[in-house]
């Protein structure tokens, strides 16, 4: 059997040991309890420095394994990870959290953080005030955000969270059914009739209770009317008129509603 020479051996085990040092002084928690490092997650955490606090909640994760701790760090990281601007990272650690723990008691949370990673409250405004188009993007982190919320208000509906969850799956349908109108709306004025017709049609029957359904039946009851099809243009205007008696967009057109569906949230 071929032996190295000592020299050879020492100069590798010393060598190792360096390599074990240089590791040991390169993570200054190497030494430190899960208690500290939560204390000094939480202060990272606190003071909006979520780079730093991320990394230690994820040391807190395999140092405080199989606990109530590591389960509260997992949670922590994802919350940091969402105000740092990780979005897909925060929800990749809750979608984790919710895996291996279905039965924990910050399950609620867990679900209503998932919901606040993708909320835009900012979708009416965009809208409303900048006449722009929501991307594609925003369409789908709105509906992930309002699976998430509906679930929270599902099985859980005496959460803390669930009331606000609530609001927010309003303002989220109302959102995204003005989108459709909005889309509607476009067509109609560039003379795309039918294409008017199919979005509004398609806004009034996924959707209900929401204001945006009194424009979506006033742009049918104008592109039927610009079609030459009375029939139709009439029916609608009477469930128009029986939903909504006295509709400014009636009297006034599409300038006649001047109120930004957004303050019903």
């Amino acid at each position: 059997m071929l032996r190295a020479p000592l020299p050879l051996v020492s100069a590798l085990l010393f060598a190792g040991l360096l390599a074990g040092c240089a590791n040991t002084k390169d993570d200054p928690t190497a030494g430190w309890s899960p208690n500290r490092i939560h204390a000094e997650a939480k202060d990272e955490l606190d003071s909006g420095a979520y780079d730093k606090a991320v990394p230690l909640f994820e040391k807190l994760e395999g140092r405080a394994a199989g606990t109530p701790l590591a389960q509260q760090a997992q949670i922590d990281k994802a919350y940091a990870q969402y105000k740092g601007g990780e979005k897909a990272q925060a929800v990749a650690t809750l979608d984790r959290f919710m895996k291996l723990h279905p039965a924990s008691p910050a399950l609620d949370y867990a679900l209503y953080l998932k919901g606040l990673v993708n909320f835009n409250d900012n979708l009416g405004l965009f809208s409303f005030i900048s006449r722009q188009d929501l991307s594609e993007r925003d369409q789908k982190a709105a509906k992930d955000s309002f699976e998430a919320f509906s679930e929270l208000v599902t099985r859980f509906p005496e959460s803390r969270y669930a009331r606000d969850a609530q609001q927010r799956i309003t303002y989220i349908v109302n959102s995204l059914a003005q989108y459709e109108v909005h889309v509607a709306r476009y067509y109609y004025q560039r003379g795309a009739y039918v294409a008017a017709i199919n979005r509004a049609q398609s806004a009034l029957a996924d959707y209900q209770n929401v204001p945006a359904l009194e424009e979506a039946l006033y742009i049918l009851i104008q592109s039927y009317d610009a079609l030459g099809m009375a029939q139709l243009r009439d029916d609608t205007r009477r469930v128009m008129e029986k939903s909504y008696p006295g509709s400014a967009y009636v009297t006034g057109g599409f300038k006649g509603k001047s109120d930004p569906w957004w303050k019903v949230w």
